[in-house]
């Protein structure tokens, strides 16, 4: 281990790439003109910015298992939050271990215990926001539970409501009763992106030397959508650029029937606990209502970063830590009239990646265009600190563009590739009751070119076909068009080719000789 290398990888959740200021279309309404990040401003000109970075499944647990095995999630299968990741898959704090580090965590990771070798009472095996494997849990933070939060807003005096309340509004004009943009009952420097920060510094201050290896982890701007004040009305809902959409929910339901199936779901009222009456997905003052207090949300944990980043310095830290700022997928927000990530549009996928590499200041402040995958970021680390990366990651590091971001490595990817699982086993989903669909055919996987977007469908379903250049906002299926025959059959075979590449490869590249194991050491 070299003196002097340390890594602070941190993951904000449900954070679209257009709040980051990224400058890689997401629509010609993108949220980057009415967003106020100034720390992450001032962070991307002393870093460099991947503008055009997926995550490559979603929703959390998946997303997160493939940012830190570099897997896809067609080749770990935690493909739903609850889904179990199987033992002995390597990840970036197992791996870091091998380096001499002891990876540090400050959140969640949302990882499910393979059940298999464990009593059925386990109360591991009750939830699927467990500590991946390597890493030392030093606050916990879960969405679910929040335990540790909860007893700082005891010990802060609070009378505490039901959990299940904590994000119903508690101040509100009793006239017409409580809206989203109400405050909640906690106070700014008591939120959970607050407490969370806090904890960051007081348990990093002692560590300050040495080698350390940090994964700060936000809840937010993940909903409910909710926030303490000022954040509830920092931003305005008539000051929100509109979604992307469609004329009406109509004609957004006969571009699939995928899609058709999703409208039927009352995604809107999902989003927030307690509200006067259902929000309209209608209405531009509910849509720009939320949209404002999910700003609000990422604003605050813009301003927490700033402190982070500001306790670098003072400790003289930042030119010996290799800083990571992703999130682990994006949210529709009212885009196509969906809202969350269950989605196949770019705006479920494309996230911020902001890297700072000090060991080459020469390039802060620039862009890469290339396309780059959340499966990157577990072997950027691991090369990064002198580690090995295992042979079965999926991704590949993004050293090289540290480096030189205006090259690109040979061989490097002109696509990027997701999947999503949209079934459950224990009680099936709208789409599985509606479309017909077993579980194991409720999928579909992606693969986006610079122009040309393929989305296939399992168990039958048409696939869909965009051109992203004539329509960046996805509204046009080119699939059935006999003109764009060639580039469905081309893009079908390239998404074919993609997936048999990317197999598991834990074993499959070793080979049993009298020599002995070749390729043992990967």
């Amino acid at each position: 281990m070299t003196a002097g290398r340390n890594v602070l990888f941190i993951v904000m959740d449900q954070f679209r790439a257009d709040c980051a200021g990224t400058n890689a279309a997401t629509g010609a309404n993108s949220l980057a003109a009415a967003a106020r990040m100034p720390n992450l401003d001032a962070f991307r000109e002393n870093a460099v910015s991947f503008d055009r970075h997926y995550a490559v499944t979603s929703p959390c647990g998946p997303s997160r298992a493939s940012l830190l095995t570099g897997l896809y999630a067609m080749t770990h299968r935690a493909v739903r939050n609850g889904t179990p990741l199987a033992d002995g898959i390597a990840n970036v704090a197992t791996e870091a271990r091998r380096s001499g580090y002891e990876p540090l965590l400050f959140g969640c990771t949302d990882a499910g215990p393979d059940p298999r070798g464990r009593h059925p009472r386990d109360p591991d095996l009750r939830s699927y926001e467990r500590v991946m494997p390597g890493f030392r849990e030093i606050v916990e933070l879960r969405l679910a539970e929040n335990f540790a939060w909860q007893g700082h807003l005891v010990s802060l005096g609070y009378d505490l409501p039901d959990y299940e309340q904590f994000f119903v509004p508690r101040e509100f004009d009793p006239d017409r009763g409580p809206r989203p943009d109400d405050p909640a009952f906690y106070a700014r420097e008591h939120s959970d992106t607050a407490f969370l920060t806090d904890a960051f510094l007081n348990a990093m201050g002692p560590r300050s030397r040495g080698n350390w290896f940090a994964h700060l982890t936000y809840l937010r701007p993940h909903p409910p959508l909710i926030a303490p004040e000022p954040y509830n009305r920092m931003f305005r809902a008539e000051s929100m650029p509109p979604p992307n959409r469609m004329r009406s929910r109509e004609a957004a339901a006969e571009l699939h029937p995928f899609v058709a199936v999703s409208l039927e779901r009352d995604l809107i009222n999902g989003c927030v606990d307690g509200s006067r009456q259902p929000l309209d997905d209608a209405d531009p003052e509910d849509v720009g209502t939320l949209r404002a207090v999910y700003l609000g949300l990422a604003s605050e944990i813009d301003f927490h970063l700033g402190r982070v980043f500001a306790f670098l310095k003072e400790t003289g830290q930042d030119d010996d830590t290799l800083i990571i700022v992703t999130a682990d997928h994006g949210e529709m927000l009212g885009d196509h009239y969906l809202w969350g990530k269950d989605s196949f549009h770019d705006a479920a996928y494309h996230v911020p990646l902001i890297i700072r590499d000090p060991d080459h200041p020469e390039a802060f402040g620039t862009r890469v265009t290339a396309f780059t995958e959340s499966v990157d970021v577990a072997p950027t680390i691991l090369d990064w600190i002198g580690g090995q990366v295992p042979a079965a990651m999926d991704g590949r590091s993004l050293i090289p563009f540290l480096a030189d971001p205006l090259g690109v490595p040979l061989h490097w990817r002109d696509h990027v590739y997701a999947d999503l699982d949209f079934g459950e086993p224990d009680v099936p989903t709208v789409w599985q009751e509606v479309l017909g669909l077993p579980l194991r055919e409720a999928n579909l996987a992606i693969i986006r070119e610079d122009r040309y977007k393929l989305v296939h469908f399992n168990g039958g379903l048409e696939p869909l076909l965009f051109d992203m250049h004539s329509d960046m906002a996805e509204t046009r299926n080119l699939a059935g068009d006999p003109a764009h025959g060639g580039t469905l059959l081309r893009l079908t075979r390239k998404l074919l080719d993609h997936r048999m590449r990317h197999q598991d490869h834990r074993l499959s590249d070793m080979k049993l000789t009298p020599a002995g194991t070749v390729n043992l050491d990967n």
